[in-house]
């Protein structure tokens, strides 16, 4: 003998099973959008930046400039000295820069081609801050 489950779903229950199984559907389908679109918001700061330091405050150079490489969620050294940082989807950005006995940590947020913030640290032995300014190559 053969048995089988009989489903019976009233109109309404019908409806609303077919709003589940497109809402999932929609689901499904937005979730790989979803994924491309927070790499692409992480990976649109991309490329060389160039960055100028004024000094502020302390017995440093006026100014110095150096490039630095942003790849998806790093920053690193486009040129001259070690850089470490990141930076958020969002285009905050934290960084560290050695060169010889000198080290500096800088902060602040990119968007769109520009990008600026502050920085502080001991360079050839005097401590010194200011502001940055970059702009993407």
């Amino acid at each position: 003998m053969k048995s089988f489950v009989r489903l019976r779903l009233s109109p309404s229950r019908l409806h609303t099973a077919g709003v589940a199984a497109l809402a999932a559907t929609v689901l499904m389908a937005t979730l790989p959008q979803q994924a491309d679109a927070a790499a692409r918001r992480a990976a649109n700061f991309d490329g060389t930046w160039n960055v100028m330091f004024t000094t502020q405050a302390g017995n440093c150079s006026a100014t110095y400039n150096a490039p630095f490489a942003v790849a998806g969620r790093r920053v690193m050294s486009a040129g001259g000295g070690k850089v470490t940082g990141g930076i958020t989807s969002g285009g905050n950005v934290a960084v560290q820069i050695s060169v010889g006995a000198s080290v500096a940590r800088g902060r602040g947020r990119l968007a769109g081609a520009t990008g600026s913030g502050t920085w502080s640290g001991l360079i050839q032995g005097d401590r010194c801050r200011g502001v940055w300014q970059a702009t993407r190559s």
